[in-house]
């Protein structure tokens, strides 16, 4: 557990740093441990809709009436298309993504046949986020060429029980836990913006931290007609910027990833997101939003890559 002492000292240094001292530091660290190393990935919506948990960001809830889309498990075919087109994009990575609390044992074998045919035929790394699994079944996925589970914490442990109630932190941990000793890689971060404080973002980051996850993808929140969280007053661009680099400044030398949220929330503003310490992108859209065109993506990494090098 993370000393609460430190804790305490940490918050009181970051809000004593203007949001540029922030941002230079977060800079300067980037490059010390990451270099210009940018990485791109990709997802696809293998299953989507009808979620059996309350998380109050999720259009995918069953709980909310939102104009999510729903259908079942996609075809092994379809994973494989969308793991072409992936490549063809400039991502280095794809990930297979299924709503829901876990899935079903005929779906995990699906999904592993998915894997095991994407790896055959495309040069592509190969993720899954499909909720709370067991040892066995993570074995499963890695066996059939699976390289990076991603299972979110989403926020602080404190603030976890104001964003769902069906489930608990400790669940996550534990499957984050249960993917590091099916010998996966782990990616896991969250979404800021859903009411939380500046202390739960670096809460956030230092639990991140010490469960030494490869790689962070930080989600902006963007708020879900039929959500509980619908209404809510966005982040400013300050607030965002300060939480990359705070997050750069913690996890040190791990792949931070911007995520959804970053077209409508940092608009003319997304590159000092890679100036504030992100060396990562999620790129060709999202689960259920839709991101801006790859090219425009593809140019926005050139110019981040010429910054850092200049």
């Amino acid at each position: 557990m993370i000393n609460a002492v430190r804790d305490a000292a940490l918050v009181s240094e970051f809000r004593e740093l203007s949001t540029w001292d922030l941002i230079v530091a977060a800079n300067r660290e980037r490059q010390k441990w990451m270099g210009s190393r940018f990485e791109l990935c990709s997802i696809m919506n293998v299953k989507s809709g009808l979620c059996s948990e309350d998380c109050k960001f999720c259009a995918q809830s069953s709980r909310y009436k939102t104009t999510s889309p729903v259908f079942p498990l996609r075809s092994v075919d379809e994973m494989l298309h969308d793991a072409e087109r992936a490549k063809m994009a400039g991502a280095e990575r794809f990930g297979l993504v299924a709503s829901g609390r876990n899935l079903l044992k005929k779906e995990i074998e699906t999904i592993a046949e998915g894997i095991r045919r994407i790896r055959q035929s495309v040069d592509i790394a190969v993720c899954a986020s499909l909720g709370i699994l067991k040892k066995d079944a993570l074995m499963l996925l890695k066996e059939s060429g699976l390289s990076r589970y991603h299972h979110n914490i989403e926020t602080s442990p404190e603030f976890f029980p104001r964003i769902a109630s069906t489930h608990l932190f400790s669940d996550r941990m534990a499957t984050m836990k249960a993917a590091r000793e099916a010998g996966l890689e782990v990616c896991s971060g969250g979404i800021i913006g859903m009411g939380e404080g500046e202390e739960d973002r670096i809460r956030m980051a230092q639990v991140l931290r010490e469960a030494d996850v490869n790689s962070v993808p930080l989600n902006i929140l963007v708020p879900i007609a039929g959500t509980p969280l619908a209404g809510i007053s966005p982040l400013t661009v300050e607030e965002i910027l300060r939480a990359v680099a705070i997050f750069r400044l913690i996890l040190k030398n791990k792949t931070i990833r911007i995520a959804a949220g970053r077209e409508t929330a940092l608009k003319d503003f997304q590159g000092m997101a890679f100036l504030a310490g992100a060396n990562a992108m999620m790129i060709g859209g999202y689960l259920t939003i839709q991101g801006r065109e790859v090219a425009e993506d593809h140019k926005l990494v050139e110019e981040v890559k010429k910054l850092w090098n200049g």
